[in-house]
């Protein structure tokens, strides 16, 4: 058995590959980590992996059914079951087996949905993943996770192998740049991660939106508005915690995710939120608040869902959506000074 190629330091490398290396690494060493495929080794970037390790891959062609089916029979019988396959017909084609097969029986079986969100571009909304956080948000007993970076990866991957529950991470493919210089966070499933600390404006963001967030923090600052960018990996559990502790220092919030603004992030910090009475230190009282709202004052405009809205998408690239719906720098800095211009 050959040793693991060792990927290039201080390259740019999309969240898949480094998904595929690390699983090499935990394979060397375990072989209760098995690989099951539905035609999607190459997407996956999992033909190495397969190369490496034939015994611990199986592939059981284009039947996600059959793929979730498969992962919780093994999972069940103690293996560390990886199932990898488009978050697009994962989520969808097979959501009554993660239902039932996995979450419903607790098998630790973890669901690689890959090309998530608007990956796959052009190909139209029949392969765009906007559903998965509202679906599985709505199943008990998993846990839903979407890295931003090569370390959250390798750290998710790592700590997934070690769950023994039932856990969905959603991958896109374009290279994810590095979101600190050094790398030197916990990483727990539910706890967010904070990447840079403002008291004007929260941007809590997710997967492939967090470095968008974090250069649309950097034109703030230019403007002589501070904020906390967060990288809010793990969509359920959600980290209560620090939201409230935003809640409680800053004036606003803004949510970003790849994903529709039904059901997803957006809504889990609204919910979250407004069932628990947060409003920021130092407001008026609440019946002032509730007048404002009504005429569209500062507290009525205090928090904000970037995302894909209620309709089938443009047609175009990633970035192509992405800009068309302000998921990019500008958009979330420009959402950002329209909701402070209140209440600066």
């Amino acid at each position: 058995m050959g040793a693991v190629t060792e990927i290039e330091q201080g390259k740019t490398k999309a969240n898949l590959d480094v998904f595929s290396h690390t699983l090499q690494e935990l394979a060397q060493h375990d072989r209760d980590i098995i690989v099951v495929t539905s035609d999607s080794r190459g997407s996956g970037k999992l033909g190495p992996f397969g190369q490496k390790f034939p015994e611990q891959h199986i592939e059981v062609g284009i039947a996600e059914q059959n793929l979730v089916g498969v992962a919780a029979g093994l999972a069940s019988a103690g293996k560390k079951v990886f199932a990898v396959s488009p978050a697009c017909f994962l989520t969808a084609r097979a959501l009554e087996q993660i239902k039932n097969d996995v979450a419903y029986s607790d098998n630790p079986v973890n669901l690689i949905g890959i090309s998530a969100g608007v990956s796959y571009g052009a190909l139209g909304s029949t392969h765009h993943s906007l559903h998965d956080f509202a679906v599985l948000r709505a199943i008990n007993n998993i846990i839903v996770v979407a890295p931003a970076d090569n370390f959250e990866t390798e750290q998710a991957i790592k700590l997934a192998s070690q769950t023994n529950h039932p856990v969905y991470l959603r991958f896109g493919k374009k290279p994810m740049h590095s979101l600190k210089e050094i790398n030197d966070d916990v990483f727990e499933f539910g706890k967010g991660r904070v990447i840079t600390k403002g008291n004007d404006i929260a941007i809590i963001a997710t997967g492939e939106t967090v470095y968008p967030a974090l250069q649309a923090a950097k034109r703030l600052k230019e403007q002589d508005m501070a904020a906390t960018v967060v990288s809010m990996h793990t969509i359920k559990p959600l980290d209560t915690s620090l939201l409230a502790d935003l809640a409680n220092t800053c004036k606003a919030i803004i949510t970003v995710e790849e994903h529709s603004v039904c059901g997803g992030l957006g809504e889990a910090v609204a919910s979250w939120l407004l069932q628990n009475r947060f409003k920021r230190e130092g407001s008026k009282n609440p019946s002032v608040i509730a007048s404002e709202a009504k005429q569209g004052g500062a507290w009525g405009g205090s928090f904000k869902i970037i995302g894909i809205p209620d309709e089938y998408t443009v047609t175009g690239s990633q970035q192509d959506i992405f800009n068309h719906y302000g998921i990019n720098e500008k958009g979330i800095a420009d959402t950002a000074m329209s909701l402070l211009k209140y209440i600066r």
